[in-house]
């Protein structure tokens, strides 16, 4: 049996060292606003979150990833940096300033093929890709299947739930912010190309069509 030479070289002492510059970069770009950080007030939108995020989708796409055939390496380095523009950057262009930053810390940081790092920055740029998954290449449908996944299932109803305290809403709204989770879930069924993707975002809808009817149930009146 052959050993697998992989090209990329990226090591778990590697990954650890970008997994601590992207939490500094969003912790920066969140110190770095005027008024003390607009982000500070949404939980959601915070370092701590969106560093969650990004590890969340780290674990998703390697796995989506691993059972479809594709690089797993790039898929993993593409998925911590997918978001590392977020906190700093207006929504339409944080894809493209996300690549721009991981391209410059790959070329500083090691000796990472340039074939590497293009496809990296490639994952990177295309993960708020919003067309059919089919035109993209294997690595950044797996990066865009993950990100869609995370905010379908446990951790969009409990960030939905929390939402409701900053809108003023009572327990009573709850059956309808879950219903929001589960209307992203089912976009998000809909679009997903590869059979993992689809398999994962099954189950997740499942288990929150359970929790709205459980809340249903067990608290009267709700809508």
């Amino acid at each position: 049996m052959g050993v697998e030479i992989k090209e990329s070289g990226v090591s778990e002492d590697d990954l650890a060292a970008m997994e601590d510059f992207v939490y500094d970069y969003l912790a920066a770009s969140v110190e770095n606003e005027d008024d003390g950080g607009r982000m500070r007030w949404y939980p959601w939108h915070s370092a701590e979150y969106r560093f969650n995020h990004i590890v969340n989708v780290r674990e998703l796409a390697a796995d989506i990833a691993e059972k479809e055939g594709a690089d797993v390496d790039v898929v993993r380095v593409a998925a911590l940096f997918h978001d590392i523009a977020k906190l700093d950057a207006d929504q339409e262009v944080h894809a493209e300033e996300g690549a721009r930053v991981a391209r410059q810390y790959l070329e500083t940081h090691g000796e990472y093929p340039a074939s590497f790092v293009d496809r990296v920055c490639r994952a990177v740029e295309r993960h708020s890709h919003t067309d059919d998954l089919s035109d993209l290449d294997l690595e950044s449908r797996c990066l865009v299947e993950a990100d869609m996944l995370d905010k379908v299932g446990a951790n969009g109803t409990a960030l939905m739930l929390l939402r409701m305290g900053y809108e003023a809403r009572t327990h009573m709204d709850a059956a309808e912010m879950v219903e929001r989770v589960l209307e992203r879930g089912r976009d998000a069924e809909s679009r997903v190309h590869s059979d993992t993707a689809e398999s994962i975002a099954h189950q997740r809808l499942k288990r929150v069509r359970w929790f709205r009817e459980w809340l249903e149930g067990e608290v009267p009146g709700m809508d």
